[in-house]
């Protein structure tokens, strides 16, 4: 069983930047197709990037350009870099396999990890 753990996250003000970190135990992870989701107060957790097990990315219209989802494999990591951060960024974000085509969750996914609390100040 593959075990999450985010990091990264924190306080920044609009158009700063992050870069958050996903640690995957267990050697599915890299032949595992691997997304970002964030869930905001209220909120339906969403899918806003994802990256297949070979490197091949995609992104929910309201990132693109702004965030690059990326992968170690030899680690066992996701990375999500966060560019131009706006107030509607904040959420918890959490990693966890992913369809990254229709950028839907995964069929099979593993148990969600804590998550990293991202809050973007205007």
């Amino acid at each position: 069983q593959v075990q999450l753990v985010e990091s990264g996250g924190g306080l920044v003000q609009a158009g700063g930047s992050l870069r958050l970190s996903c640690a995957a135990s267990g050697s599915l992870f890299s032949i595992t197709n691997m997304g970002w989701y964030r869930q905001a107060p209220e909120k339906q957790r969403e899918l806003v990037a994802a990256i297949t097990s070979a490197g091949s990315t995609n992104y929910v219209d309201s990132v693109k350009g702004r965030f690059t989802i990326s992968r170690d494999n030899a680690k066992n990591m996701v990375y999500l870099q966060m560019n131009s951060l706006k107030p509607e960024d904040t959420a918890v974000y959490y990693c966890n396999a992913a369809q990254v085509e229709s950028l839907t969750i995964a069929t099979m996914y593993f148990s969600w990890g804590r998550g990293t609390q991202v809050t973007v100040s205007s």
